[in-house]
């Protein structure tokens, strides 16, 4: 579950990490107050305004701007509010912004530009590890440090055995260019951020940038946080969180049912039972000539309610133009299988995209001679094989 940058900031406060004082608003009248208590409490006059979507890049798309006069704070506020922000990891129909963050300036007055530093935590999939990778060249695309200037990019795994030492976080600084108070400083607040990550039981942090102010405090001005969904009955309040305007209705309907589903951009939908068999289909509907629509598992109990709802989902997307079921029948009897699949398709009505019938294990020749004599235009097929050539077939109209 991805979380917004308010949000995780304030996981992170709560872990004494030090972060960037602002406040959450949602028209340019409350912007104009929480920049007002900011600047009481601060004694700063300047402000960053930022849109509050799950993305990144919202600087480049003019989601984040810096106000250095209240009336600044009111305009960009009301120019950001309800905006379309297209961003690089939007894609080109952006997200709506309906909330944007009032937060202190990070300038002291009269300091010159502070240093920005990278900083994330993830799990290493080859290792099996956590993982800190992090760079001083912060408050760009990661991704071009490391294409242009690898050797600035550094990492620490940390063992689960004996969790993150001392050693490692002094590493850290060290590598970041660091001494004095400042040293200190980033060596506590990476042992933090690593307390904030495991005890949340987050999949990723990301700190982009983290500050050096002139005084030497590190301080965080942007996190990115996302929550193993797999963890959420442990955090209860974190899944209070959850914005599901952010997140893709198709998504948000899956889960409501129990579907396991992954959009995909091809024009091949596919329901199946299991993550393995829907990964084998996936890659059929690739060899057939294909391109596959989604991910979606069913689960062990593809009963007709289940089926009906996998059915609604796939043709809400205006890219199918073929349906592939594929079902493996060892926990479920395939004729059950293949009678909700019949319910299911007299229950939506009139589908006019080709369904393509693929049912294997017990009870398999009943579930064909139940689709069969359906009278729906719906093709079976046993073996893979043959459901592989049925896709290609139909493509090929």
């Amino acid at each position: 579950m991805n979380l917004h940058e308010y949000q995780g900031k304030e996981l992170l406060r709560r872990c004494q990490v030090a972060v960037a004082e602002g406040t959450l608003v949602e028209n340019a009248s409350e912007a104009i107050a929480a920049a007002k208590e900011i600047e009481q409490r601060s004694g700063q006059g300047v402000w960053a305004v930022k849109a509050q979507i799950h993305a990144g890049g919202r600087g480049k798309g003019g989601g984040v701007k810096i106000a250095k006069t209240i009336q600044e704070v009111e305009q960009f506020a009301n120019n950001i509010i309800g905006m379309q922000l297209v961003t690089p990891q939007t894609g080109p129909q952006g997200k709506k912004v309906r909330k944007v963050l009032i937060e202190q300036g990070i300038y002291y007055p009269g300091e010159s530009e502070p240093e920005e530093y990278y900083l994330s935590i993830l799990l290493n999939r080859q290792s099996g590890r956590n993982m800190i990778m992090y760079s001083p060249r912060g408050g760009m695309n990661i991704e071009e440090v490391a294409e242009e200037t690898p050797e600035l990019i550094f990492a620490e795994e940390i063992d689960p055995k004996v969790g993150l030492q001392a050693f490692q976080c002094r590493r850290v600084a060290f590598n970041l260019g660091l001494s004095g108070d400042a040293f200190k400083h980033m060596v506590r607040c990476v042992a933090k951020l690593y307390d904030a990550y495991i005890m949340h039981d987050a999949t990723m942090l990301e700190i982009n940038p983290l500050f050096k102010t002139s005084d030497n405090k590190i301080l965080v001005v942007d996190t990115k946080m996302t929550i193993d969904d797999n963890a959420l009955f442990r955090h209860p309040d974190i899944l209070g969180m959850r914005d599901i305007l952010e997140e893709d209705p198709m998504d948000v309907e899956a889960g409501r049912h129990g579907l396991n589903f992954v959009k995909l951009d091809g024009n091949v939908g596919c329901m199946v039972n299991g993550a393995g068999l829907a990964m084998a289909t996936m890659d059929i509907i690739k060899l057939s000539g294909g391109e596959p629509a989604n991910f979606l598992d069913v689960g062990g109990s593809a009963n007709a309610k289940r089926v009906e709802e996998a059915f609604r989902i796939i043709l809400k997307d205006p890219n199918v133009k073929a349906i592939l079921i594929n079902i493996f029948g060892g926990i479920v009897r395939c004729d059950r299988v293949a009678n909700g699949i019949v319910d299911a398709y007299k229950n939506i009505g009139d589908i006019h995209i080709p369904i393509i019938v693929r049912l294997q294990g017990t009870n398999a020749e009943e579930a064909k001679a139940i689709i069969d004599q359906s009278g729906l235009k719906v093709q079976s097929a046993i073996l893979l094989k043959d459901a592989a050539a049925l896709v290609a077939a139909v493509l090929a109209r």
